[in-house]
């Protein structure tokens, strides 16, 4: 008994060993690096708007379309790219995007006017899409070829890169900015991305199956659901981002795309955007609408408290990162609360109200209040920002079928781009061509008035389960 005791534990030595050495810092670290851009591209720009508008003399809504620019082609991007992996191999699309990233940092250092600065806004839209589904995808074939589960450890490290890159975002740009200027934001890229491709040769195992086919791309993307979708998105954009001077005539447009859209969908097998699934599932949909109604509030925080910092209270771009810190500070510390609960609805409730709290501190603060209490009025939001994605990949996990859980996580992340989208119209609408004391109470106000819809409808929402998961 004692020799089969001592075999046993020699083995499961052996096991922990050999999976220790498969997902090691070398393969963990070119995946984490990957993971990082898209959220970190998102968030630091945060601090550097208020510079960028001021060397293009561009209004709020006008610097609206940087954050819009990269989150529509995120939304459109990532499934794609995902499914491109698939299809030519993890690796190879890994590589393929980092190049990207890096093609967008040299290009974000010399752009000429706004125009082009979006169009780099949405060349990192593309190549950081392309970083994450492949990255992931790499770490599940990792798993698959040495026979083991995934670890744990090495699954959370992933996501708290990404969730601690999102937090320090707003003070990276901050500092970049203020020393070296708005261009570093995006120069910053370059050797990032030039190391993890690097470190990605080195390190990460080649693709074991041959890259796909043209014609099965053309036969397994939805390529007429990725135009109708995008087209919809950006015509309904035009009209968010002028509500100051409405386009009415592209209302119409963007509903006729809608709805072509949603017959396309109907007929198809495996359409790009499921809406069966959605019309089925009445509690996937609530979990959507919801995730997109808080990051409209969490975004129109990250990039409109910043924004008033710089331009209505007149702190530089540096000091408006670090004023910002205590908030990016309670986000990570929720995040890993939020991963460690059990529960689903009351990170949600928390949230929320942490959310309605801090519009109502934001009511009270105005250019000449002191920066001891501006950061305690901002810190509320850190909590919604930690604790509903978490619940929301619980809640998503919970109620979509097992056979449908990607296409499910794919339309999640489409429901929070679609939210930081709104955010950019909303701020434009209140801020008007700069930020300032009265445009910042009439945007509380806005999120207060939606932060107490969601925290009813969540105490009384019955699709959301009431224990405990896990």
């Amino acid at each position: 008994m004692s020799v089969d005791l001592t075999t046993d534990v020699e083995q499961a030595k052996k096991s922990s060993s050999r999976h220790d050495a498969h997902f090691g810092f070398r393969f963990i670290t070119p995946l984490a690096l990957g993971s990082t851009l898209n959220p970190i591209n998102s968030t630091m720009i945060s601090t550097a708007l208020v510079a960028i508008a001021r060397d293009y003399h561009a209004s709020v809504a006008q610097t609206g379309w940087l954050i819009a620019g990269l989150y529509l082609t995120s939304a459109i991007a990532q499934p794609t790219m995902g499914r491109l992996a698939d299809l030519f191999g993890p690796r190879r699309v890994y590589l393929f995007s980092l190049c990207v990233v890096a093609l967008a940092g040299i290009a974000g250092a010399i752009a000429p006017s706004l125009g082009m600065l979006i169009g780099v806004r949405v060349l990192l839209g593309i190549g950081t899409s392309g970083a994450y589904p492949s990255a992931m995808r790499i770490f599940r074939t990792q798993a698959d070829r040495i026979g083991v589960d995934p670890p744990r450890v090495a699954m959370g490290f992933m996501s708290f890169a990404g969730i601690a890159t999102t937090a320090i975002g707003p003070v990276l740009g901050g500092v970049l900015t203020g020393y070296f200027g708005w261009h570093s934001i995006f120069t910053v890229n370059l050797p990032v991305s030039l190391l993890t491709i690097l470190l990605v040769l080195l390190w990460v195992p080649k693709d074991e199956q041959p890259a796909g086919r043209f014609v099965l791309l053309l036969e397994d993307l939805d390529l007429i659901g990725i135009a109708l979708f995008a087209a919809f998105l950006l015509s309904l954009m035009l009209f968010l981002m002028n509500l100051d001077h409405p386009m009415w005539l592209v209302l119409p447009v963007a509903a006729v795309f809608g709805v072509v859209l949603v017959i396309h969908s109907l007929h198809r097998k495996q359409p790009f955007i499921d809406v069966r699934m959605l019309v089925r599932n009445r509690p996937l949909t609530v979990t959507y609408l919801r995730i997109a109604a808080i990051l409209l509030i969490v975004y129109c925080i990250l990039y409109g408290f910043a924004q008033w910092l710089e331009a209505g209270a007149g702190f530089s771009s540096s000091k408006a990162g670090l004023i910002t810190m205590p908030m990016s500070a309670v986000a990570a510390v929720a995040s890993l609360a939020g991963a460690r609960t059990r529960s689903i609805r009351t990170p949600f409730i928390v949230g929320i109200s942490a959310a309605l709290i801090g519009c109502l501190f934001l009511l009270l603060i105005n250019h000449q209040t002191p920066v001891w209490m501006i950061a305690p009025a901002v810190m509320f939001f850190g909590l919604p920002t930690g604790l509903t994605s978490t619940a929301t990949q619980a809640a998503v996990y919970i109620q979509a079928p097992a056979a449908e859980i990607g296409t499910a996580s794919g339309l999640q992340r489409t429901a929070t781009y679609i939210g930081a989208i709104t955010s950019t119209s909303l701020l434009g609408l209140m801020y008007g061509q700069h930020a300032t004391d009265h445009g910042l109470h009439r945007l509380a106000i806005v999120m207060g008035v939606l932060s107490t819809v969601l925290l009813v409808g969540t105490i009384f929402d019955r699709t959301l389960p009431r224990g405990h998961i896990g």
